[in-house]
C-alpha cells in the first residue's frame, strides 16, 4: 500500500509534474548534476518514490501519459525535422537495428542455456522476450496469447522486465556520456551539439537557452499536435476495423505496418512538414513543450521497477531479462565498431530493439539528437512486425 493511492489522480499528477520539473531544474543548474542527463534524474526520482511506498507502482495515471502525452510529444519534436537528415539516417540505421535483432535472439539463447535448470517454463518465456526485445509490449501481449505459458510466470516476467528497462535506460544513457566510449565508437551527433553549444560547466542550459515564444505559438504546436495524433489513432483504428486479419504471414506483416498507429502518427507529422514546412517551423516552443512531455515520460518509466517484487517474485527473471539486454548491447556495439556507426546510432538501435521505438525516440529527444528522432521511430517501428517471427524462430530452436 503506497502513501498516495492508485485513485487519487491530482496527487500523482503533481508528483509526475515536481519530479519532471525537479529533473530540468537540477539538470541546467545544479553543477553536481549538470553531467547527468535529466532523463536519468527523473527515472532515479521515480525508482525511489515508488520503492519507498510513496506513489504506486500502478496507475490509470501512467497510462495516460502512455497514452496521450508520449503521442503529442512526438509531432511537437518533430516539427523541426531536418529531411535530408531523416533519409540519410534512416537507412543506416536500418541496417544496424536488423545486426540487434540478432544480438536479440541470442542473447535469449544464451540466457536459456544458462538458466533453464532453475526457471520453469524458460523457453516458453525465451520466445516471448525475444519478440518483445525486438518489437514492444504488443509482441509480448501475442507471443503470450500463442505460448500460453503459466499466469504466474507471466506476471513474474512482467515485473523483471520492468526493472530491468530501468536499468537499461540508465545503462544506455551512461554509455553514450561516456568519454571513452565516445573517443573510441566516435559520436559526431554529441560532438556537434558540444561545438554548438556556449562554453560554460552546462551544454544543456546552453542548448535550452530562452528565447520568444507567444500565446499564438503554443496554441497552435499544441493543436496542430493533437490534431495529427487524433488523426492517425483515428485512422489506425477504422483501417483495423475496415481490413481485419490476413490470411498469411506475408498478409499479416502488412496489416501490422498499413494499421500501426505510431507509424501513421511519424507519417502523417512528416507530411505535414513536407506540406507546411515553413509555417510549421515558425512555431517556437514545440521543442519545448514537447520536451516536457517527454520529461514526464521518464518519470513513468522508473515508476513500476519494485525491487521487493523483484527480490519476492522473480529474482533469477531479471538475471535472464538482463542477460538478453546485454548480450544485445555488446553484439551491437561490435557491429557498430565494424561498421563505423556513431555511439549515438547504436545506442537508439538497442534502445529501440529493446524498449521499442517510442522510448527510443524519447532517448534521443532527451540527449538533443533531432536529426536521429524521426529515423528511429521509422525504423524501430519495424520490430512490432518482426518481434513475433524472432520470438517464435528463438522458441523454436529450444525445443
Amino acid at each position: 500500500m503506497s502513501l498516495i493511492p492508485a485513485d487519487n489522480t491530482l496527487l500523482l499528477w503533481t508528483f509526475l509534474m515536481v519530479s519532471a520539473a525537479a529533473a530540468i531544474y537540477m539538470e541546467q543548474n545544479c553543477r553536481w548534476t549538470s553531467k547527468i542527463p535529466g532523463a536519468v534524474i527523473a527515472l532515479l526520482i521515480a525508482l525511489a518514490a515508488s520503492n519507498f511506498g510513496i506513489i504506486p507502482t500502478e496507475s490509470p495515471v501512467y497510462d495516460a501519459v502512455w497514452g496521450y502525452v508520449v503521442p503529442l510529444a512526438i509531432p511537437l519534436l518533430l516539427f523541426q525535422l531536418n529531411f535530408q537528415a531523416l533519409f540519410k539516417e534512416s537507412s543506416r540505421l536500418l541496417v544496424l537495428f536488423l545486426l540487434s535483432s540478432i544480438g536479440t535472439m541470442i542473447g535469449a539463447l544464451i540466457g536459456y542455456y544458462a538458466l533453464h535448470n532453475y526457471i520453469p517454463e524458460l523457453d516458453k518465456i525465451s520466445g516471448m522476450i525475444a519478440a518483445s526485445y525486438t518489437g514492444g509490449g504488443v509482441n509480448f501481449a501475442a507471443m503470450t496469447a500463442r505460448l500460453e505459458p503459466s499466469k504466474g510466470m507471466t506476471a513474474a516476467t512482467i515485473v523483471a522486465d520492468n526493472l530491468m528497462m530501468a536499468c537499461y535506460f540508465f545503462i544506455l544513457i551512461s554509455i553514450s556520456a561516456s568519454t571513452v566510449i565516445r573517443r573510441i565508437w566516435g559520436s559526431p551527433h554529441q560532438d556537434k551539439l558540444d561545438r554548438d553549444g556556449i562554453n560554460g560547466h552546462n551544454t544543456t542550459a546552453n542548448y535550452w537557452k530562452p528565447k520568444p515564444i507567444s500565446l499564438q505559438n503554443i496554441a497552435l504546436s499544441l493543436a496542430a499536435s493533437i490534431l495529427i495524433v487524433a488523426i492517425s489513432f483515428t485512422l489506425s483504428a477504422w483501417l483495423k476495423g475496415l481490413l481485419g486479419e490476413g490470411s498469411n504471414v506475408a498478409t499479416n506483416m502488412l496489416l501490422s505496418l498499413v494499421t500501426d498507429k505510431y507509424l501513421l502518427l511519424t507519417s502523417i507529422t512528416l507530411i505535414t512538414i513536407a506540406i507546411f514546412g515553413k509555417n510549421i517551423q515558425k512555431l517556437e516552443g514545440s521543442q519545448e513543450l514537447g520536451m516536457y512531455a517527454i520529461y514526464l515520460f521518464f518519470v513513468v518509466i522508473g515508476i513500476p521497477a519494485s525491487i521487493p517484487l523483484i527480490i519476492q517474485n522473480a529474482p533469477l527473471l531479471f538475471v535472464f531479462t538482463l542477460t538478453v539486454a546485454i548480450v544485445n548491447l555488446i553484439i551491437t556495439m561490435i557491429f557498430g565498431k565494424l561498421f563505423k556507426f556513431g555511439i549515438e546510432e547504436i545506442v537508439l538501435a538497442c534502445n529501440a530493439n529493446i524498449g521499442g521505438p517510442t522510448t527510443a525516440a524519447a532517448l534521443a529527444i532527451s540527449k538533443g539528437w533531432r536529426d536521429l528522432i524521426g529515423p528511429i521511430l521509422l525504423i524501430g517501428t519495424l520490430g512490432y512486425v518482426i518481434g513475433n517471427y524472432v520470438g517464435m524462430l528463438v522458441y523454436g530452436l529450444l525445443q
